[in-house]
């Protein structure tokens, strides 16, 4: 699958600090639409075979799903790629081990999720922003293994800490060991943490990246996820990451928090000390934004049907486009004080959304509202989890209605682009399909003797 040209060249930085390192393996990544890693190991030597000038990977990760299974036409051809020299970090399940993002340079350039985040922090840079983010994840932990869930059908599992109750001081001491080494892998693999424990409910676990760039954010939280998931097996768990893993559990949350900053001084833009809430017009502008385009453009965050099973009464995700001042029941909940922190949490998107187009979705559609000067809707008063106003904006009910808004969205063309959203929308539309034709164990319990 790789080109057969003669390689030339890899950037020099990146072989200076390969060799500094004294690497003798590196990991090559490359993100894909649903924010998974594919990856090639390589010795630094044979980088440039893929990777260099000449090199080429083949097409088809743009071609294929989450179960690679080929939907799209070809030609399935080698196309360029290109490293990026500044994602090197260890690699931590392997000593004298490094890994580095890469992406399609060529045609499929316009397709990859992370091409498309670059695309917008460019235009923030354009404005005259720096931007900050972070994402926070909720995870399940399940005592099986992929061997044990298979034996069971997908159905019936153990839970890992069953005891526990969120936030709980005795369940943190109980599973210290686990979350000190997890701690310890994602913090060799240069994943930034702010928070890592035991939240809601039987074995439900949290953790909390920590804020800074939009890239390098997005990379620590793919690899957050990635790391999480393979620390869990190569401890005889699984982490599950699916938004509702079924109705016992939870809706897990993958929250994207971000700000946006003066890129000359570094003055955060979300505050102003002169207004009464210390809301800016930079945040006011921007949140109006993302709760404008939010009802046609979920699905760039939601993009699995799995996604929109969370969204349902009894879990506390919201249901409605809407705002407010530190309200944990909306969609967009503002933190204006203290300026050192201002920032807007987009509450919308599960723990399996794609942090690329999390990310991408929360500030293309705040630069929209800040460049179109946006008028911001009143806050929703008061409200709970399952408070939905009859006069607030509502949202798509699955991924097949999501994707349909989506495609007619001039607006998300606009910002994402024609190439991307066809794209997108025909993959989402497909993904609808396949799950569509598969029936439950409790969908046949309900209905096969009743209908």
């Amino acid at each position: 699958m790789t080109g057969a040209n003669t390689p030339t060249s890899v950037s020099e930085d990146l072989t200076e600090h390969l060799a500094e390192r004294d690497v003798r393996t590196v990991h090559v990544v490359i993100p894909d639409l649903d924010g998974s890693l594919r990856e090639r190991r390589l010795a630094p030597a044979d980088l440039a075979a893929v990777f260099g000038d000449d090199g080429s990977f083949v097409n088809v990760l743009h071609k294929w799903d989450t179960a690679d299974s080929v939907y799209r036409d070809g030609p399935f051809v080698g196309e360029a790629m290109q490293l990026d020299p500044a994602s090197l970090r260890d690699y931590p399940f392997e000593d004298n081990a490094a890994l580095v993002f890469a992406d399609y340079a060529g045609v499929s350039a316009p397709l990859s999720p992370r091409e498309v985040l670059k695309t917008q922090i460019a235009r923030a840079d354009a404005m005259g922003y720096a931007v900050k983010t972070a994402l926070e994840f909720e995870f399940i932990v399940i005592d099986e293994t992929g061997e044990s869930m298979r034996g069971k059908g997908w159905e019936g599992f153990d839970t890992y800490a069953v005891d526990n109750r969120c936030w709980s001081a005795q369940s943190a001491a109980i599973y210290a060991d686990l979350v000190a080494e997890l701690e310890t892998v994602l913090e060799r693999a240069g994943v930034g943490l702010f928070g890592l424990g035991l939240e809601l409910g039987a074995g439900c676990f949290e953790g909390t990246l920590r804020a800074t760039d939009a890239l390098r954010a997005a990379d620590d939280a793919v690899l957050f996820k990635t790391f999480t998931k393979a620390f869990a097996r190569r401890n005889g768990l699984t982490a599950s990451f699916m938004a509702q893993l079924s109705a016992d559990f939870p809706g897990l949350s993958g929250h994207v928090h971000l700000s946006l900053a003066d890129k000359e001084t570094g003055r955060n833009l979300f505050h102003d000390a002169a207004d009464g809430d210390g809301m800016s017009a930079v945040m006011r502008h921007g949140i109006a934004g993302l709760v404008n385009l939010t009802p046609d453009a979920l699905a760039l965050a939601a993009h699995t049907v799995n996604a929109w099973r969370r969204l349902t009464p009894g879990n506390w995700a919201p249901r409605t486009a809407t705002w407010a001042i530190q309200n944990y029941a909306v969609a967009v909940r503002a933190v204006p004080v203290p300026e050192a922190a201002a920032r807007l949490e987009y509450r919308l998107p599960a723990a399996d959304t794609n942090p690329y187009l999390a990310i991408a979705l929360t500030l293309g559609a705040a630069l929209e509202g800040i460049e179109n000067a946006t008028e911001l809707p009143a806050p929703m008063a008061g409200g709970g989890p399952d408070d939905t106003p009859e006069d607030m904006p509502g949202l798509p009910h699955d991924l097949l209605e999501a994707a349909d808004r989506l495609d007619a969205s001039r607006k998300a063309r606009a910002i994402f682009g024609d190439a991307f959203i066809d794209y997108f929308v025909a993959s989402r539309r497909r993904e609808e399909a396949v799950l569509r034709r598969h029936v439950s164990a409790f969908e046949r319990a309900r209905y096969l003797e009743a209908v």
